[in-house]
């Protein structure tokens, strides 16, 4: 099984790993494209005022630029590390016992407008790319993505259950994928979409379907898993699930 997250606006600074190597990641048919754009990034950093435009920041979001700018000399650190925010922080990595994190490791990967699609344990640096934005070189990422990340996402020989947010969705389709929508039930039986604490539920979710002893293969099978970890989910479609919290 194959859990796909989004990735995060914010990232962890720092690193004690080497210099980006792309030959280091995973998914190395991506490469060609992750070259450009981060090629793209660091011209585009020679350029503050471009480089907030394009990257929809304030001027007191330099640093991201400063960020950019050393992509090819700035430590790394795990992908799984980096992330950071309200998914991640309900995802709870760090508190993994030595098996459950290994099998996380082996399960999660992360969808990236700079790198396309990185394994938990993949090296990267700290930088600023969303997934809506459009670079001066490229245009939208999902026109620039698309053609490579569909093909090496519908190669992927195993379960995926796709826990990704629109933006990124849009970089690529997954046809095979389990899907799953979080919405909230009042008193009355209706139910409708969670805004504010969708990240939160999901990378708990993330973390039950990560580091679970079974290696579900159907959708019915995470749905028992999440059910065993006390989810209320429901099958709503051939791939698609609803996790039903209180309103």
């Amino acid at each position: 099984m194959l859990v796909l997250l989004p990735p995060s606006e914010t990232k962890a600074a720092g690193g004690t790993g080497p210099a980006l190597d792309l030959e280091a990641l995973s998914f190395a048919e991506l490469n060609p494209v992750r070259r450009k754009l981060a090629d793209a990034l660091v011209d585009l950093a020679a350029d503050v005022l471009a480089s907030l435009a394009a990257l929809g920041l304030s001027e007191r979001q330099q640093d991201e630029v400063t960020r950019n700018a050393q992509l090819w000399s700035s430590p790394t650190t795990p992908a799984l590390r980096r992330y950071t925010g309200v998914l991640y922080d309900a995802l709870g990595a760090a508190s993994f016992r030595r098996a459950e994190l290994a099998r996380a490791q082996r399960r999660l990967a992360v969808t990236s407008a700079l790198f396309g699609l990185v394994r938990a344990t993949d090296p990267i640096p700290a930088y600023r790319l969303s997934g809506g934005s459009s670079l001066p070189a490229f245009g939208t990422l999902g026109a620039l993505w698309r053609p490579v990340l569909e093909p090496q996402l519908g190669a992927v020989d195993e379960l995926v259950v796709d826990l990704r947010s629109g933006t990124y969705v849009a970089l690529a389709r997954i046809p095979g994928a389990v899907t799953v929508r979080v919405v909230t039930e009042d008193a009355t039986g209706r139910r409708k979409i969670v805004s504010h604490h969708n990240k939160a539920y999901k990378g708990k979710l993330a973390a039950v379907l990560a580091t679970s002893r079974s290696e579900p293969s159907t959708v019915d099978a995470v749905a028992r898993v999440a059910a065993r970890a006390g989810f209320v989910v429901e099958r709503t479609g051939e791939r698609e699930l609803e996790l039903v919290t209180g309103a």
